[in-house]
């Protein structure tokens, strides 16, 4: 079992999102913190096309800077291809981990016991489940935007009441484990049978703005104070 960070240097709506500095601090330095506070030892590569990332990585111990290809630095370069980019380099290696642990720097909240607890369901799972990823239960009331500004229910038989419906879940982004062979065979973070777990509101809080950094950094403030 291996943890990739993909760390790339642009960004549109954040500049240098991944390394932008929340309360002072680089926001991957968040990701690399927590996984530190595991203690679980697991080899970590940071995937990125940029030096400064590449020097906050090296600072850590245990973790492996993997310089990107111009092919998977741009803007549409997807996560997958990251992945495969390292595990094509760790065969290359003669190593061939059966599991990748996916952590996306955008998620500064998630903790050492989340990552711990992805682990050990990587590890317990049963043979037919690809992936296991973090989501988020959602109990709104949801509408399609039809001609001329009209709505439709997306299901008009769900009850008016949020405490009656059953929730949707959104995949959030904060952590995935993929098993390899399976991320080879479809090219898909998430394989074909995917397990969820659920894990906080918090947690699950994901970087994409300047209003989320904002947030971010009020957030960090209540858990400082």
């Amino acid at each position: 079992m291996i943890v990739v960070i993909p760390a790339r240097g642009g960004s549109k709506r954040v500049p240098r999102k991944n390394v932008y500095p929340l309360k002072g601090r680089p926001l991957l330095s968040y990701t690399l913190d927590a996984l530190q506070a595991t203690s679980l030892n697991l080899p970590t590569y940071i995937s990125t096309d940029d030096d400064f990332i590449a020097s906050i990585g090296r600072n850590y111990p245990g973790v492996e800077v993997v310089m990107r290809p111009p092919e998977i630095s741009g803007d549409l370069a997807s996560t997958e291809s990251v992945l495969l980019h390292i595990l094509n380099l760790l065969e290359s290696r003669q190593q061939f981990p059966e599991w990748v642990i996916t952590l996306p720097p955008t998620s500064p909240f998630r903790s050492a016991s989340t990552i711990c607890r992805f682990v050990d369901s990587a590890k317990q799972s049963e043979a037919d489940i690809d992936c296991i990823m973090s989501v988020s239960p959602n109990y709104g009331d949801f509408w399609r935007l039809r001609d001329q500004g009209r709505m439709e229910r997306l299901f008009p038989d769900s009850p008016r009441r949020q405490q009656e419906r059953e929730p949707l879940y959104e995949e959030n982004s904060a952590i995935y484990a993929s098993r390899t062979q399976a991320l080879r065979e479809t090219g898909l973070i998430f394989g074909r049978a995917v397990r969820g777990i659920v894990i906080s509101t918090r947690e699950s809080f994901d970087i994409n703005n300047m209003d989320d950094i904002r947030l971010a950094e009020s957030l960090l403030g209540e858990l400082s104070s």
